[in-house]
């Protein structure tokens, strides 16, 4: 059983709310700020292909790195394109950035996180811009003694360099690392191919992908995790 001295979570999803189609908000006071002759159900239509095509490739390091925000400014721009429309993509993808980097955490996330800070060393790895992510941490009420992202690290996970990036900073070995978040990609099969601990948080009881690596501890809840900590994780 391996002892745990650090804690590195995930962002969205995990410690806030960030259900994916909570982004046709913002997508709705953009057609109104530019007074834009479509829909939002048209505009979004519009811009997810972009959106799928970005996460789909993102990861392939042949390809130079893409950041969220030229991405779904590209998806802008595409969408825009396809309904005949004189809109401003960088005006949508700011509006954007503004509505994401207020994401409310999840009700159990500052006493959970709190509890685990008691015992262990955390740091927060994510797959986001600062443009987002850093003001949005300012909505909870913990801290975390190091904090990574994608856009700084020029790299997505699941790749394994940037947990390993992440370990480097905190100068600590993989054994006593754990990592928590809510994909079973990203999150599972990422930190287990860098020798960290996934901790998979499943929240709606979704099924397990079979092709993907089977999570060996998991939790429906924040809640939970301090106990499961103490208790100690399966390798």
């Amino acid at each position: 059983m391996p002892r745990i001295t650090t804690v590195i979570f995930d962002m969205y999803e995990t410690l806030v709310q960030n259900p994916f189609e909570m982004g046709k908000i913002s997508f709705a006071q953009t057609i109104e700020d530019q007074g834009l002759d479509t829909t939002v159900d048209e505009l979004w239509a519009g811009w997810l292909p972009a959106e799928e095509e970005f996460r789909n490739t993102r990861v392939e390091p042949s390809r130079p790195f893409q950041s969220y925000f030229s991405a779904w400014k590209g998806g802008f721009e595409r969408s825009f394109a396809s309904l005949n429309l004189d809109g401003d993509a960088q005006a949508a993808t700011e509006q954007f950035f503004r509505h994401l980097s207020r994401r409310s955490p999840y009700p159990e996330t500052n006493e959970a996180v709190a509890d685990v800070q008691m015992r262990y060393r955390t740091a927060l790895l994510s797959n986001a811009d600062d443009g987002f992510l850093l003001p949005n941490l300012e909505l909870l009420e913990v801290g975390f003694e190091t904090i990574l992202t994608s856009e700084q690290a020029q790299m997505y996970k699941p790749r394994p360099e940037l947990f390993q990036l992440m370990l480097e900073r905190l100068g600590v070995s993989p054994d006593e690392s754990a990592y928590v978040g809510d994909r079973q990609l990203e999150d599972v099969a990422g930190p287990s191919e860098a020798g960290i601990h996934p901790v998979w948080i499943n929240r709606g009881n979704r099924p397990l992908d079979p092709n993907l690596p089977t999570p060996p501890n998991q939790i429906s809840s924040l809640s939970e995790l301090p106990k499961l900590l103490d208790k100690g994780l399966q390798s």
